[in-house]
């Protein structure tokens, strides 16, 4: 048999077609798509605003300049992610230092965040950035109440969740990455996402001005806009349709045309590749209750996104390496970013956050996206429950 991944793109003959009409057409990059793909998606998340652009890495890089990330500052994030989430406050020179997760959920724990915020004073820390892991929404009003108490900033990354939300318990949905609560949100496309875009990543936001800094940023930094040119120099001769200003040092982060079509073709069947997840989903749930293999439990009040459907063992390696003999290629998510290499070498070492720890040493994320089969998925149960004595 044909070996099963843990995640997979879906492409149709439609989104090779929306393709192809962007090769046959006058843009590969800089047109049309770009604008209605941003426009599309904003309304699908349901903000005022979506700027696309070349990854989720090149997303998180950009908010983190937009938001002020420079030479000390300083930015909590979970320890469970890639390690992308972190190093976006590196790449502007911030120091990152991380919390513990709710091992019920695998996400930044909002009391560990709390506890670190009482052991410096106010206006030590700046912002924070909670994940959406593996798609379970986090509350976000709990942590905007804290951001609000401390003045801090949050950058929401979504990568996992484009389609998942939570209630508040005035009864308000929020939708990942809406700005309703956050600064900021990110999103990416690659294969293994929700919308596979090849690569490609978008930010979005409800404030204005957040916007057009972040239309520059993934530009050079360089505008043509007449409201937002500045006085020209002396001896300028006078300005023509070519004009244009290098206000401040960006990147060329843009996403191109024809990833932009391909994002738009796979955000019209958003909300069926949704539902196909929770479907796989639920079958996993029904197969694993009750037996020694543990699960995140949906969230009560608001919808898992199920990018990653993670359960955790006591002998994961043996399990791992089971199920690879069976053509099943799950994967780990992930090893704690405090214990990359990188970062041991600000200080953070095995035992700084035991519960995330815990978590990765039982970890597996199971085959989970929209074309499994119901037989492949069956298989995949059958496999974990042989390994497991079940």
């Amino acid at each position: 048999m044909n070996p099963i991944p843990y995640g997979r793109q879906h492409i149709t003959d439609d989104d090779i077609n929306a393709v192809a009409n962007v090769l046959r057409g006058p843009f590969l990059t800089q047109g049309p798509h770009i604008t209605a793909f941003e426009s599309a998606f904003a309304a699908y998340i349901g903000c005022q605003y979506a700027v696309a652009v070349a990854n989720g890495t090149a997303a998180l890089h950009l908010a983190c300049m937009a938001l002020g990330v420079t030479e000390g500052t300083r930015v909590i994030t979970t320890p469970i992610t890639f390690s992308a989430s972190a190093n976006c406050i590196r790449y502007c020179g911030g120091e990152v230092y991380f919390a513990d997760i709710d091992p019920k959920t695998a996400v930044l724990d909002i009391h560990a965040v709390r506890s670190l915020l009482e052991q410096h004073p106010k206006g030590y820390f700046s912002g924070i950035i909670p994940v959406d892991f593996a798609g379970y929404p986090v509350d976000l009003a709990e942590f905007r109440a804290l951001a609000d108490e401390y003045g801090l900033w949050i950058l929401e990354d979504a990568c996992h969740a484009p389609g998942g939300s939570f209630t508040d318990p005035a009864g308000t949905v929020h939708r990942c990455g809406d700005g309703s609560l956050a600064e900021l949100a990110i999103f990416s496309f690659h294969p293994v996402k929700h919308i596979a875009a090849g690569e490609g990543g978008m930010i979005t936001t409800n404030d204005e001005g957040l916007y057009k800094h972040l239309l520059r940023l993934r530009t050079h930094g360089i505008t043509n806009k007449p409201d937002e040119l500045v006085e020209p120099y002396l001896g300028e001769p006078e300005r023509g349709g070519w004009y244009m200003q290098l206000q401040e040092l960006g990147y060329n982060y843009r996403l191109t045309d024809m990833q932009a079509a391909l994002g738009m073709s796979q955000l019209n069947r958003a909300d069926s590749m949704m539902t196909r997840r929770q479907e796989i989903a639920k079958r996993y749930d029904e197969a694993f209750a009750g037996t020694g293999v543990t699960t995140i439990e949906p969230p009560a009040n608001g919808i898992h996104a199920y990018h990653l459907y993670v359960i955790q063992v006591d002998d994961r390696k043996g399990l791992y390496d089971f199920l690879r003999t069976k053509q099943i290629m799950a994967q780990v998510h992930y090893i704690p970013v405090h214990l990359m290499p990188y970062y041991r070498q600000f200080g953070w070492k095995p035992g700084d956050f035991p519960k995330a720890e815990h978590y990765y040493a039982r970890c597996l994320s199971l085959p989970m996206f929209p074309t499994l089969t119901d037989a492949e998925q069956e298989y995949v149960i059958a496999c974990v429950n042989e390994f497991m004595g079940l």
